[in-house]
């Protein structure tokens, strides 16, 4: 009896270590708890660095963004920063500096492939935007004329319009109160093929507030709006993005992420890094398959400056469809939501010192252990995407770089050819 009673004992305590494992690292990866003390890496002084220019009247704006670039990397702490610049449907520019494996010193290249985070969701919108032009789906249809049975009945008079402004009320991953769900969000450690299934993660969860009353960001939103389109084109989601963006952009790099470096599948994945201080260790394994709409892609900045061109072509996209998407949505009593969030981008207009007004529809993402921007400037046909293999303190200093780039390069754009923006058109 007693030999029983210390077995169970074991195989309890084994069975408790088994279910918190998933916390602890979840804590861990968020700098609440510590690590265990090995396994830390530093970054050598003497980081590679690369570039290529593809129009050689970017070769000296080329050259200074490049050593912008290596300062900017240095100052972040990243392994690995990667930048690509389209201008006028052509991919003028490439520079990466730094590692895409530290321990095993391989150099990051133009084709390192990292995680973008919420980026995916320009490309879920990008997707979108293709179908409701085409009379796939409409924006403003409520999702139970797409689902036979809708998966939460309070979903019911959701829009996709909603879902991809992030004014549905779906909530976001910490505020999912579908337990099970929730737990899975940590463990990360679940494969989903298709975005109907993937509902799972959140479908117990309630509303936060009334469809269309207020703004709440939410990548469990975008996973339904993917499960939407599914359903409206009868057709998996993964196949609607290959079929809609992925190959008219030529994006051969842009997969569903893989779990860690060395997948199959991936050959050019970079790895990523846990940022304390000057250390650095590998990030655990995850899979973000259930994300994929709203964050479960890898891509390269090349692959999305070249999807940023193709929504400036008018063959691909109309005007009247990207002004649409690319507007800033409202919310039921007519104010526009407060971060300007159009349908699957943000739209901003800043002012640059020596440029003027910049107009752009941009998407930010991090992910475990990567970050990733991609912005795209109709007034000068250009698109700039830059991406890393590890995540600083605050989001804006890894992006503190762009208006730098957008210094340099609108001015040779304009030189090459481009016109001068109609800021009051």
């Amino acid at each position: 009896m007693g030999r029983f009673l210390i077995f169970a004992l074991m195989g309890a305590l084994g069975l408790l270590i088994w279910l918190l494992w998933p916390w602890y690292q979840f804590e861990a990866h968020s700098g609440n708890a510590p690590f265990l003390p090995f396994g830390w890496l530093t970054i050598e002084d003497d980081a590679p660095v690369k570039q290529w220019t593809g129009d050689e009247r970017y070769a000296d704006v080329g050259d200074r963004v490049l050593a912008l670039a290596v300062e900017h990397r240095r100052l972040i702490g990243a392994p690995a920063l990667s930048i690509a610049v389209a201008v006028d449907d052509a991919l003028v520019w490439q520079g990466v500096t730094g590692w895409a494996d530290l321990e095993n010193r391989v150099p990051a290249s133009a084709d390192t492939q990292f995680r973008i985070g919420s980026t995916s969701k320009a490309i879920t919108g990008t997707a979108l935007a293709r179908l409701v032009e085409r009379g796939v789906m409409d924006l403003d249809a409520p999702l139970s004329s797409y689902f036979e049975a809708v998966p939460n009945p309070a979903w019911s008079t959701i829009t996709p319009r909603q879902l991809a402004s992030h004014m549905a009320g779906v909530p976001h991953y910490s505020e999912n109160r579908d337990w099970a769900g929730l737990y899975k969000t940590v463990a990360l450690d679940s494969h989903y093929t298709s975005m109907r299934d993937a509902l799972e993660i959140f479908d117990g969860s309630p509303l936060l507030f009334e469809p269309g009353t207020e703004f709440s960001y939410s990548s469990l939103g975008t996973v339904l709006l993917g499960a939407t389109m599914a359903a409206a084109a009868n057709k998996p989601y993964f196949e609607i993005v290959r079929e809609e963006v992925l190959m008219p952009a030529q994006m051969t790099s842009t997969i569903v992420a893989p779990a860690a470096d060395g997948d199959a599948g991936a050959p050019d994945l970079a790895s990523f890094y846990f940022r304390d201080n000057d250390r650095y260790r590998v990030w655990r394994p995850v899979d973000l398959s259930h994300r994929l709409p709203g964050g479960g892609f890898v891509s390269t900045p090349t692959d999305l400056v070249q999807m940023g061109s193709l929504l400036l072509n008018e063959q691909y996209l109309s005007d009247a469809t990207r002004t649409a998407f690319w507007t800033p949505q409202r919310l039921s009593d007519g104010k526009v939501n407060e971060q300007n969030y159009a349908i699957g981008w943000r739209w901003r207009e800043w002012e640059i010192d020596g440029i003027g007004i910049v107009r752009n529809a941009n998407h930010g993402g991090v992910s475990r252990g990567s970050q990733c921007w991609l912005m795209v400037f109709p007034d000068y046909r250009m698109s700039i995407s830059m991406c890393i293999n590890a995540r600083p303190p605050e989001f804006h200093e890894f992006a503190e770089i762009y208006d730098d780039i957008i210094r340099e390069f609108v001015p040779a754009a304009i030189s090459a050819g481009i016109a001068e923006p109609d800021l009051d058109g």
